[in-house]
């Protein structure tokens, strides 16, 4: 937006020809008024009412900001409104050149009722649980015994007590890390988040409590913000909710993975008792030492039965019983091979036969000879002896040499 955009004339401030502080004050006062009237919601840090007027100052709900109030007429001022109430007005902003003061005009006030609130923080629940941030599927569950629990609480609380306390009286070894916040009031919200950031990114961290000994529905509005429920809802460590209420339920408890009715409540969910640890040890160690022993006599009374049955009373007599069977099934087995001993002989015998009659050794035993040449040759055609040639006769038994003629 440059200068011109501030005023109707064209003309531009510059170190030449600077503006006078009236004709900013003017261009100031004339935009200002431009916005109108608004509504705005805020906490009252200060106020000041009298029959005809009202001055005062209103401050943001969660930043530092604040603005300067003032009403003229009080005709729809509530009379009994006192420093700390959230309000949400209709104000016209005006800017007083004189003093280069900017103020709030107020038209119209009125205390924001629990009503109103409550409606507010159920429209939140609802969209919360329309995104899944309130669902079973996404609860983280806690660890049986954690290395290091984070605390966040209100310094010197009841609360801090209770948590330290009882679980220290369960698990005397536990430790805690412990950041103290406000918990309550407009920056509450801010300093809880920024020590569920911390806590979170602690790998020594195993789960986190956020504790608060009971209130009003005010004092536990900041339970309900938005932006610490979602940061509850990112964290990646389990978180208890440990709020001590019952009738108003803050929107943490559904978002947390855990929800505990009080402080001392969420110690006893968190730590494990060890001596009813021990306890739980012991009985468990009796019931199996029970279930051995009586594994042990089943066995020993099965054994017991087999031994006493008559068979096994003398063994000797389950061998006796069966020993002609035995001989009777060796002599069977023995006749058995004689058998087959016996065929396979005559079976090799005939064979044997066949090769005999078969073999040049036999046709010589029936008169024939072989006639061979030195050179050991079988001759089967007389043309190819030559006469006077040297020949050897095989006979069945023994050879003789002879010519050719």
């Amino acid at each position: 937006m440059n200068q011109d955009e501030f005023t109707d004339s064209p003309k531009v401030s510059s170190e030449i020809e600077p503006w006078p502080v009236s004709r900013l004050s003017a261009t100031l006062k004339e935009w200002i008024e431009r916005l109108g009237v608004l509504w705005i919601e805020g906490e009252l840090a200060s106020i000041k009412i009298s029959p005809t007027n009202m001055f005062g100052e209103l401050r943001d709900l969660k930043l530092e900001n604040s603005v300067s109030i003032h009403a003229w007429s009080v005709a729809k001022i509530p009379m009994d409104l006192k420093q700390g109430d959230r309000v949400v007005a209709l104000i016209k902003p005006a800017f007083w050149p004189k003093g280069g003061k900017l103020t709030m005009q107020v038209i119209e006030m009125r205390k924001v009722g629990l009503g109103e609130l409550l409606e507010r923080i159920e429209r939140l629940r609802a969209q919360l649980t329309l995104e899944g941030l309130t669902s079973i599927e996404r609860k983280q569950p806690l660890p049986f015994l954690p290395n290091t629990i984070g605390l966040i609480t209100g310094k010197n609380s009841d609360a801090e007590k209770d948590v330290l306390e009882n679980a220290k009286l369960r698990w005397p070894d536990v430790t805690f890390r412990v950041i103290n916040t406000l918990v309550q009031g407009d920056k509450a919200a801010n300093e809880v988040i920024a020590a569920i950031q911390e806590l979170d990114a602690d790998p020594a961290v195993d789960v986190i409590i956020i504790a608060r000994g009971g209130g009003s529905f005010l004092d536990l509005m900041v339970f309900s913000d938005e932006a610490l429920v979602r940061a509850v809802a990112n964290a990646k460590t389990p978180i208890v909710s440990a709020i001590g209420h019952e009738n108003d339920r803050p929107i943490l408890d559904d978002v947390a993975d855990l929800r505990a009715s009080t402080p001392t409540d969420a110690a006893k969910r968190v730590v494990p008792d060890v001596q009813e640890e021990r306890i739980k040890l012991e009985q468990l160690r009796q019931k199996n030492f029970l279930r051995i022993d009586g594994f042990i006599t089943n066995q020993l009374a099965m054994l017991e039965q087999i031994i006493s049955r008559p068979i096994l009373a003398n063994p000797y007599n389950f061998i006796e019983i069966h020993e002609s069977e035995i001989t009777q099934l060796t002599e069977q087995m023995h006749l058995q091979i004689e058998n087959l001993l016996s065929r396979e002989a005559m079976h090799i015998g005939h064979l044997k036969k066949q090769v005999q009659s078969l073999s040049p050794q036999s046709t010589l035993d029936r008169g024939y000879a072989v006639l061979r040449d030195l050179d050991g040759h079988v001759i089967s055609d007389s043309k190819k002896v030559k006469s006077g040639q040297a020949l050897k006769v095989r006979l069945a038994k023994g050879e003789i040499d002879v010519a050719s003629k």
